[in-house]
């Protein structure tokens, strides 16, 4: 008996390592450095954020500078008068926060318009992983860039220089 089980322990074992399954990592980080699109696209997506973010800062400064000499003259201003100019700031402030939203919100122009120069780019490297993955049947690609879990991974394993030749670059 049991001898009949420790056989069916070693057939189940034996069975479990025949369909072992394949892993391997990329490092995004690293791919991404390595593609001159990608880093024209980091900066022409920064400079862009940053004209944005100056008009904002214009609007928020405009209304602060409203506020300031509402302060100061709120003593010598009737109440028709303070409450124009109150209007006015909350105006303002309402037309930077609007702008804010516009450019920097979730659904913004600056998600718009990484989605639109970063995404091709992604799409690329993605397809380039899926056929490497195909070709040398690995079950699963991690990327080590975006997971603190991974404590160690043995170098052998990492096919980021073999994406990065599939994408025709040389690293």
């Amino acid at each position: 008996m049991k001898r009949h089980l420790m056989l069916t322990v070693v057939a189940a074992l034996l069975s479990l390592s025949a369909t072992a399954q394949k892993f391997a990592l990329v490092d995004m980080e690293y791919i991404m450095s390595n593609i001159p699109a990608y880093e024209r696209a980091n900066e022409q997506l920064n400079q862009v954020s940053k004209k944005w973010q100056a008009e904002v800062e214009a609007l928020d400064n405009e209304a602060k500078t409203l506020y300031k000499n509402y302060q100061n003259e709120a003593a010598f201003l009737s109440e028709a008068q303070k409450k124009e100019r109150e209007e006015a700031i909350v105006s303002k402030e309402t037309e930077a926060a609007e702008l804010k939203k516009k450019y920097f919100g979730p659904e913004g122009e600056l998600y718009k318009k990484r989605t639109s120069l970063i995404a091709p780019i992604q799409d690329e490297i993605y397809n380039a992983v899926k056929g490497i993955a195909s070709t040398r049947g690995f079950q699963l690609v991690l990327d080590r860039a975006s997971d603190a879990g991974i404590i160690f991974a043995s170098p052998s394993i990492d096919i980021s220089n073999e994406v990065l030749s599939k994408l025709g670059y040389s690293n």
